[in-house]
């Protein structure tokens, strides 16, 4: 089912529309389902809406892992697909940094965010079916890996895609080891209750120059200094294999790699069917549907 809805939506967190930025109560639950419609536990529940945030040290397995990263260099070496534009490259080597809509790219992945063991655990945090929002590979090579700054998902999926309401949750899942050295997703537990507004307006293709390196929709100092003495950062390594699973609003980043180690994930967003976009809340115009999708037939089934 495409739709792309046009019905006028409260807007709840109002971002890139004053000149000073604002720290703004998140209205929402962080868990809107329960310990018996899936496999987290009544105690990892309690844990993500506490931190924002869950790992998974297994969500698959090894033979997956390198059946995953052949298909990531099979995409990654692709003279065709390069030249497409969900291909982003680094700004200064030219090493691709993403590839998104992996799962309409690749069958491979396809099948991924399909499985059950990404679907039900996305279910019962949301409460509802849900749909793929985006879905991209992060390459992050060795010698090269560029830096992701602080940011809060939502901020843009709701100012550039027209996502209403906090009610979607991001799996990062490991194809590399996640050392704390090697550009580590960094996260500060606690912070997805408040939204950061941020300042200045949205350019028109903002997209064209934030997927390299964003500026507008980035937390001020002052936010981000304030967030981290009240919460602290969390950084998160892990196996091959593992998965990282959190909060759209959580406030996390990660530096470049300069280590020899490559560190490589499959990104993919899942929205409740109940949440779907609407207009974008701070842009003239909604992003490619490479980057939010308005395709929102529910996945698993």
């Amino acid at each position: 089912m495409t739709l792309q809805m046009d019905v006028p939506t409260a807007d709840e967190y109002p971002t890139r529309k004053a000149t000073e930025p604002a720290l703004l109560y998140r209205k929402d639950p962080t868990v809107w389902g329960s310990a018996d419609t899936g496999p987290f536990t009544d105690a990892d529940l309690r844990g993500y809406d506490t931190r924002g945030y869950t790992q998974v040290d297994s969500l698959i397995s090894g033979h997956e892992v390198q059946a995953f990263r052949e298909e990531l260099t099979r995409l990654g070496s692709d003279p065709a697909l390069r030249a497409d534009e969900r291909v982003v490259v680094e700004p200064t080597s030219n090493e691709v940094r993403s590839v998104f809509e992996a799962h309409r790219i690749s069958k491979r992945f396809a099948d991924l965010v399909n499985d059950p063991r990404l679907v039900e655990r996305a279910r019962q945090i949301l409460g509802s079916d849900v749909y793929v929002h985006q879905s991209r590979i992060n390459y992050k090579p060795g010698f090269g890996g560029g830096s992701f700054y602080w940011h809060s998902d939502f901020e843009t999926w709701h100012a550039e895609d027209g996502m209403p309401r906090m009610r979607a949750c991001s799996f990062s899942i490991a194809l590399t080891e996640n050392y704390s050295h090697n550009g580590a997703l960094m996260i500060m537990p606690g912070s997805h209750r408040t939204f950061v507004s941020c300042v200045g307006e949205t350019p028109d293709d903002h997209y064209k120059a934030s997927l390299k390196s964003q500026e507008i929709g980035t937390p001020d100092q002052k936010s981000l200094e304030y967030l981290a003495d009240q919460h602290g950062i969390d950084v998160l390594t892990g196996p091959a294999g593992g998965a990282i699973i959190f909060d759209s609003n959580c406030m996390h980043g990660s530096g470049g790699n300069i280590t020899p180690y490559p560190r490589s994930n499959l990104f993919v967003v899942f929205n409740s069917v109940e949440n779907t976009s609407t207009r974008p809340f701070a842009a003239n115009n909604a992003r490619p549907e490479f980057l939010g999708s308005t395709d929102f037939t529910p996945v698993g089934r």
